[in-house]
């Protein structure tokens, strides 16, 4: 009888083996970014047989949030039928939002509903995202990457590569064809709001040497790429989520600062390039025109002059920087980028309008049906690179395994280990010493006693949101009486008394300030709402405070903005990690207890503080204190 079990349960897992061998051909199988002879076949016989309205839909990216759907969910549906009525040829895949919160999901249900859209199209669908800090941007459960900023910072080329090349393995598992990344802008200006850290720094040769590693890395892992935002954000100081940014410098200056990284990433072969809603008076005098509608700068500066000729993007179409010029009659955006030489139309404000307002368009004749054709043509040449047409699905058997390899955890961790940077040090504070041992903990008991021994203050902008919760597990995992106090721009001034009362008392202090660039992050200030990565007026008067009652004791950790010690003169010890990551968050920690070597270098110029590759480096100084440091 036993005989017999066993031999079923062979003979089914037999069976089994060759169904999934024979069902993997039907998934995607992620390679070389190559279009072959069967693939222009089926472009040319597909492009045949489109209507001017399927044709028009194909140049339309919308959103995707992915979450779990019922397939009686309105949400679903409506989603689902839109990509059917609009013929839509791609989604950009992120989540759903509260606030300026990110509701996170895990990687199946991002490829399960992914799948479920594939099937649903006629055509085989791209789906994009911006995981410029990897898939862990959007899902749970993936390689965590620090900002642009920290490769800069630690300068290694090879780092860069395997940034990209891990980022490929992941997207592509879930479904993700494209990335929106890597960034090719230039931050040289220190109160730029949006760029900042996303930005692999202000010298135009390191950051199209990143620029192009990251490429090669993502193009091993069969992921398409996209330089942005052209012709360069990096020197603008408004958000072109919330208004017009310009670009001031004459042509000279684009030339030398702006557009090389571009150019760089032109010849290591990048897929795609987004246009910047930003007004470039030295390319367009045109004040109702932005570079996205800008026939001079698309076709004339990119695709004649820089000789580009894959796909070119808009930014996404709902930005104020556009909508603004547009109020009136919100379809013609469409129309005017298109006309300006993009090849695809991401995220439209009103999706019907601007639909409606390109039919109308290229029935009347404004667009001829040669230009709609050339476009088609590249958005479906791209799908047929990836080998869509003959396989659009992926395995989710294969997420659990290629998703968040432990090795490729590591890699994050080591990246952001490499990054951090010390501008300053009095040489009484650091290293931190850890204080007794966690050892393993029992289900309910008491707190440890909290001391003000070693001060935390968490500068965070939000306090619903997860900034300085890695910092402090790992704080306390080292001195479990260390008093760890969060504050943000609504709390901060009912928290001072308590704050300056355990700042007096502390032997030594940490300040963690956590600003990152968030797209339109609205402000209110004179002449309307605004964006930056300053610190928010409360909390800046509270650190304020704290550094002149105790600056030499206080080390402060800049997690994200670099710029940040500009503002505080009086800053002694300053540590900079460029990004607000759980990995950074361990890195900063490690680099106050003396437990890694410092390398990192500033990618940017401070001004007033220190200019670019400047960065103290010392070696490991682990505390002979004997705790038990846990980790993520």
């Amino acid at each position: 009888m036993l005989r017999h079990l066993l031999l079923t349960a062979i003979m089914l897992t037999t069976a089994f083996s060759f169904a999934a061998v024979k069902q993997k051909s039907s998934f995607q199988q992620p390679g070389p970014i190559r279009l072959d002879k069967d693939g222009k076949k089926w472009v040319e016989k597909t492009l045949l047989k489109m209507s001017p309205e399927e044709k028009v839909g194909q140049l339309f990216m919308i959103w995707v949030r992915t979450q779990f759907f019922n397939e009686q969910d309105p949400n679903w549906l409506l989603l689902r039928d839109n990509v059917r009525k609009y013929h839509i040829g791609s989604l950009a895949m992120s989540v759903p939002v509260d606030g300026n919160v990110l509701l996170k999901n895990q990687p199946l249900e991002a490829a399960e509903l992914l799948n479920r859209l594939q099937q649903s199209s006629q055509l085989p669908l791209i789906f994009a995202a911006d995981f410029e800090r990897g898939v862990s941007m959007r899902l749970y459960g993936s390689t965590v990457f620090p900002h642009a900023m920290a490769f800069g910072a630690a300068g290694r080329l090879d780092e860069a590569e395997a940034f990209g090349r891990i980022t490929a393995l992941e997207a592509r598992a879930i479904g993700i064809h494209w990335n929106f990344f890597p960034d090719a802008d230039v931050n040289s200006n220190p109160a730029n709001p949006i760029i900042n850290t996303r930005s692999f720094g202000e010298d135009p040769k390191q950051v199209g040497d990143l620029v192009a590693a990251y490429i090669r890395g993502a193009h091993y892992g069969g992921m398409l790429t996209t330089a942005k935002h052209f012709p360069g954000h990096g020197d603008t100081a408004t958000d072109s989520h919330l208004g017009v940014a310009q670009v001031t410098g004459d042509r000279a200056r684009l030339d030398a600062v702006e557009l090389p990284p571009f150019q760089r990433a032109i010849a290591a072969g990048v897929d795609s390039i987004m246009v910047a809603h930003v007004s470039i008076p030295a390319l367009e005098p045109d004040p109702n025109r932005v570079a996205t509608t800008s026939s001079a700068v698309v076709t004339g500066l990119l695709k004649n002059e820089m000789a580009f000729g894959g796909i070119v993007v808009t930014d996404a179409l709902d930005m104020a920087g556009l909508t603004r010029l547009y109020a009136n009659d919100i379809g013609r955006a469409a129309v005017e980028a298109f006309k300006a030489g993009n090849d695809l139309l991401l995220i439209p404000a009103d999706l019907d309008a601007s639909y409606r307002s390109m039919i109308q368009a290229v029935k009347s004749g404004e667009i001829p049906r040669q230009r709609l054709d050339h476009s088609v043509r590249k958005i479906l040449e791209l799908k047929a690179s990836l080998g869509l047409q003959k396989a659009r699905l992926v395995d989710l058997a294969q997420v659990p395994r290629l998703v968040g390899k432990p090795e490729n955890l590591a890699a994050g961790q080591r990246m952001a280990d490499e990054a951090v940077a010390l501008v300053r040090d009095n040489s009484r504070v650091l290293p931190l010493l850890a204080a007794g041992t966690t050892g393993s903990a029992l289900p309910y008991q008491s707190a440890v006693e909290v001391r003000n021994h070693l001060v935390v203050i968490i500068f965070s902008e939000d306090l619903r949101t997860d900034s300085g919760r890695m910092l402090e597990r790992q704080i306390l995992a080292r001195v479990p009486d260390a008093h760890v106090l969060y504050v943000d721009p609504r709390s901060a001034a009912g928290m001072s008394g308590p704050v300056i009362e355990a700042v007096d008392a502390a032997e030594k202090v940490v300040a963690a300030v956590y600003v990152i660039p968030t797209a339109g992050r609205a402000i209110p200030a004179a002449g309307g709402l605004t964006n930056t990565v300053s610190m928010a007026d409360a909390n800046g008067a509270l650190l304020n405070a704290i550094l002149t009652r105790a600056a030499s004791r206080t080390v402060v950790l800049a997690m994200g903005n670099p710029y940040l010690a500009q503002d505080f003169p009086a800053v002694q010890n300053y540590l900079c990690t460029f990004s607000n990551a759980t990995v950074s968050e361990l890195s900063a920690v490690k680099s106050l207890f003396g437990e890694m070597p410092l390398r990192g270098h500033l990618p940017v110029t401070i001004p007033g503080v220190a200019s670019r590759g400047a960065g103290i480096e010392r070696p490991a100084q682990p505390s002979s204190g004997g705790s038990s440091h846990a980790q993520p």
